[in-house]
């Protein structure tokens, strides 16, 4: 690596410093609100999130610059999630008299008239760029959110939606194959079970209704 680049890089290090925790966590200074999360292990926050209620992050699940989480959220394991995401549990009242619930309208005593209702995100999700989940919504296990899409209902495990609102696209793989990756929970699993199973992360699923012969012949080795 050339000295302009070594240099490069210690300038990058100062202008977006890291704070590092327990568990292998680390977090950008110009994150914020991060005393409101709970970390599974092994994560890294970058620069400009945000978080404005509890959070819980699930064990290896990174995120993207520019993240806000607007409310009780729930990430699962193994998750990616890309840039310019935002999770809004709540909403703004709107059968009452106004929307406004900003502190300079009665000192933001309107903000008792809020509905929230939690976010969840299963484990091996796949959030694109500039995805939006609304109140409420459930993410099933290894569901694709495609980048751009509002998700404002609840998407079943290894789907893949899209759009605004998000809808169905197509599920990743047969029913069958779904509930033996539902029931096989790769993401609970040690270090050392996922050594003994990684050639299975190199096999292309599509072409396969069961894992059981390719666990049999994982075995045999």
């Amino acid at each position: 690596m050339s000295f302009k680049s070594r240099l490069f890089q210690k300038v990058q290090y100062w202008i977006r410093p890291y704070l590092t925790y327990k568990d292998g966590v680390k977090v950008s200074l110009w994150a914020t609100g991060v005393h409101h999360v709970n970390f599974g292990g092994n994560n890294t926050v970058p620069e400009n999130c945000a978080f404005s209620d509890t959070t819980f992050i699930g064990y290896r699940t990174t995120l993207g610059t520019n993240n806000f989480f607007g409310g009780k959220v729930t990430i699962g394991k193994y998750c990616q999630l890309g840039r310019e995401l935002a999770f809004h549990p709540t909403n703004h009242p709107i059968s009452y008299l106004t929307t406004y619930i900003n502190n300079q309208l009665f000192n933001g005593e309107l903000k008792s008239l809020k509905t929230e209702k939690p976010i969840e995100i299963g484990n091996d999700v796949w959030i694109g760029h500039g995805v939006v989940v609304l109140a409420g919504v459930t993410v099933g296990d290894g569901a694709i959110l495609a980048a751009g899409s509002i998700v404002t209902k609840d998407v079943a495990a290894y789907s893949i939606v899209a759009g605004n609102p998000a809808k169905l696209i197509r599920k990743r793989f047969s029913d069958s194959l779904i509930e033996e990756l539902q029931n096989l929970k790769w993401w609970d699993k040690s270090d050392e079970e996922l050594a003994l199973l990684k050639p299975l992360f190199f096999v292309d699923l599509e072409e396969h209704k069961t894992l059981h012969p390719i666990l049999s012949q994982i075995q045999k080795h």
